[in-house]
């Protein structure tokens, strides 16, 4: 079912953890991704950074995907997997393994740590992406990179490599995602890489978001990208300000430790996330409780079989 157009409302899924001893818990990722299927999502982003990919190996991350697809496929959605590294090579052999266990898309991150110039981000994506037949979608985000991927790289990429077919951009270099929208070929997408950027970069043309507070509020954030590409503006930014204390408080430390404690309060055990990072701090906890207190969670947990 492999697509060039796996929907608005992606959402960036957690990994589950056993909270006993860390392991994978892949019933809670197969009962976590039927949820949020369920809650407004069109398709799951599964082994990104949200789900804490740096700490999973590449067997935990197979056994992730494959569970996942069980659930989405049966529903008709979307699987886009974080295949990639700073590993060219490793990210080559783990995208063709995706791609035959079924999977619809891949993710490609701008590496992190070695920093590469853009002409070196420019291969690597490319070849990364024509050693599989499956759609790829970019994901710039300069803030954990460090590196920020040009305007003319991502053009450079949409007009060269057929399979390109999109990127998320969580940089809110509104000028640089404006240039993107306006000079990438036809079908060319842009999905907002941040919750709170959605009206922003959907106001400039940009297609959804690869969000992460669709975990809880997946049907407003629906709404809103709903409300922007029918013209209604005025409801959107509604939405948009009625979302904003939630989507803060999920970043008031680092990604997913807020997101995890949320889900776990709001009876939807994922454990911890891994080391190296740790469980929420009480004063984070703290913005997070008063977030939850006043936010209209639309989240579901499922009756357990």
């Amino acid at each position: 079912m492999t697509t060039r157009n796996p929907g608005r409302l992606l959402t960036a899924m957690v990994t589950p953890f056993n909270a006993s001893n860390g392991s994978l818990d892949l019933d809670q990722a197969k009962r976590l991704a039927a949820a949020l299927l369920d809650s407004g999502t069109e398709g799951l982003v599964v082994c990104g950074t949200t789900g804490e990919s740096p700490t999973l190996s590449n067997r935990e991350k197979l056994a992730l995907l494959e569970a996942t697809l069980e659930v989405a496929h049966a529903r008709g959605a979307p699987i886009i997997a974080g295949t990639t590294t700073y590993n060219t090579a490793e990210s080559i052999e783990l995208s063709r393994e995706a791609a035959h266990l079924g999977v619809d898309g891949i993710l490609g991150t701008v590496p992190y740590y070695n920093n590469p110039p853009q002409e070196g981000l420019f291969q690597h994506f490319s070849a990364i992406a024509r050693a599989v037949n499956l759609p790829m979608i970019l994901y710039n985000i300069p803030s954990r990179s460090p590196r920020n991927m040009d305007a003319a790289t991502t053009l450079r990429l949409a007009r060269e490599v057929p399979n390109i077919i999109g990127v998320k951009e969580a940089s809110a270099n509104f000028k640089q995602i404006g240039e993107i929208i306006r000079d990438a070929p036809d079908g060319f997408r842009v999905w907002s890489g941040n919750d709170a950027d959605i009206l922003t970069i959907m106001a400039l043309g940009g297609y959804g978001v690869v969000s992460v507070a669709a975990h809880l509020v997946g049907r407003q954030i629906a709404s809103l990208i709903s409300a922007v590409a029918s013209g209604d503006l005025g409801s959107a930014a509604e939405l948009h300000h009625r979302l904003m204390p939630l989507v803060d408080a999920l970043f008031v430390t680092s990604s997913p430790i807020p997101l995890k404690y949320a889900l776990n309060k709001v009876g939807m055990p994922v454990g911890d996330a891994r080391l190296p990072l740790v469980p929420i701090d009480a004063k984070s906890q703290a913005v997070m409780d008063a977030a939850l207190a006043t936010a209209h969670i639309d989240f579901r947990v499922p009756v357990a079989a």
